[in-house]
């Protein structure tokens, strides 16, 4: 069987539609996400912002190309490899000190921006769990309210034994307590 030919395909996934084609709701939550992050990122208080900009900074190709070019020129440098230049560490402690104070500083730095990060990963899964369960109850309903109608208009399905199972709610604290249970 012959594969439709497909335009636009540039590997094994197509292109994603274009952005005002989505349906209205998704780019209203689309947009509320965006504010909501913009809100949370204006909360911020001074020493988180401080510290993420630093962390970004850090993890940046500039700050590797900084350390390269002054370590790289502290090495040379006491290593008597630079003619005209006195050596002031040759044993190199004071290099290595600075090294481990910046070490323990940076390491600071991205704790606090990892804590803030792990904060809003948090509430985004409250936010995932809240409409996993709103989704479920209201699938609930609307699987009893089928069976109901099935019922009344005297349709027969194949499903009708586990329609009873289906149409009651999910207990996540029982779903969590099984899951405690079974990873014991």
């Amino acid at each position: 069987m012959n594969a439709p030919i497909m335009e636009n395909v540039t590997g094994p996934t197509y292109r994603p539609p274009p952005l005002n084609g989505l349906a209205p709701v998704l780019d209203r939550n689309i947009a509320a996400l965006q504010q909501r992050r913009a809100a949370e990122e204006q909360s911020a208080s001074w020493q988180e912002r401080v510290s993420d900009e630093i962390t970004k900074f850090t993890g940046s190709m500039y700050f590797v190309f900084i350390h390269l070019l002054a370590f790289g020129f502290w090495i040379v440098a006491n290593l008597h490899f630079i003619p005209g230049i006195p050596v002031w560490d040759e044993s190199f402690v004071a290099l290595a000190m600075i090294a481990s104070v910046e070490a323990i500083f940076l390491s600071t730095f991205v704790l606090i921006s990892q804590n803030r990060m792990a904060a809003a990963a948090n509430k985004r899964a409250d936010l995932d769990l809240q409409i996993s369960l709103l989704a479920e109850h209201e699938l609930t309903k609307i699987a009893t309210l089928l069976s109901d109608m099935a019922k009344q208009m005297g349709i027969q399905t194949g499903v009708a034994p586990e329609m009873e199972e289906i149409k009651r709610d999910v207990s996540p604290d029982a779903v969590l307590d099984e899951i405690e249970r079974s990873s014991d």
